[in-house]
């Protein structure tokens, strides 16, 4: 395992490692588990788009994703990977699939390694090629990372602009009814002032030069909502 630590790291990172268990088995504490929290993603997100060696790997602009399936070939291609480089590391991987699973590791690096001078396929390019396709793959994720981090500033922008725009909205529908409050009252008061008047006169003769009037409403027909003659 170490050796294999060393080996690895001495290709930038180039390897995923295989040989952690699948799942973690979580045990019974009689307490709800905690999903992951928002800072967790942002954290696995900020790895991927800081700045990194790979992400200028890119000759072309790459195809974006489309319904989350990637055009390989294409992303290949975009990285200066050429068809033959592609066919070297695809010929490679069928043969590695087509060995029965039980076969020992030397014994099949033995037959990979016989089968491809066979073909007359240097090695050093397999592994040329495999590893610009590694390298093409970690730069797509990176600009696909740095991408969705920029969507995500401005939607977050965007979605503040309209949270104050609602906010300037219910203020201004606020001030509304309060005017409309205060209209109420300062009306009403000043009806109150006025009645006055009429109430000097007494309800009978306000009441008969009402009917008699063309420029008056009775107040009781438009309570019944009778519409003024």
């Amino acid at each position: 395992m170490n050796d294999k630590k060393s080996w690895g790291s001495t290709v930038a990172g180039w390897f995923i490692e295989r040989d952690e268990p699948a799942a973690t088995e979580i045990p019974h504490t009689g307490e709800t588990p905690q999903s992951p929290s928002m800072d967790t993603f942002a954290s696995a997100a900020d790895n991927y788009t800081a700045p990194s060696p790979t992400q200028t790997v890119f000759q072309t602009a790459p195809p974006p994703p489309t319904g989350g399936q990637v055009d390989f070939a294409a992303v290949f291609v975009a990285a200066g990977v050429d068809a033959e480089e592609q066919q070297r590391v695809a010929r490679t991987t069928e043969l590695l699939r087509s060995l029965p699973a039980g076969t020992d590791a030397a014994i099949k690096k033995q037959i990979v390694e016989a089968s491809l001078k066979a073909f007359g396929v240097p090695i050093e390019k397999i592994i040329e090629a495999t590893v610009e396709e590694i390298q093409a793959l970690d730069g797509y994720i990176r600009n696909g990372a740095a991408d969705n981090e920029k969507l995500i500033q401005e939607s977050d922008a965007r979605i503040k602009q309209y949270e104050d725009e609602i906010k300037n909205i219910r203020s201004v529908m606020q001030q509304s009814v309060d005017e409309q409050q205060n209209l109420i009252k300062v009306c009403n008061d000043k009806k109150l002032e006025v009645q006055q008047v009429l109430e000097f006169f007494g309800q009978d003769k306000v009441a008969s030069v009402v009917k008699a009037s063309p420029k008056l409403h009775d107040p009781s027909e438009q309570a019944a909502g009778n519409p003024p003659s």
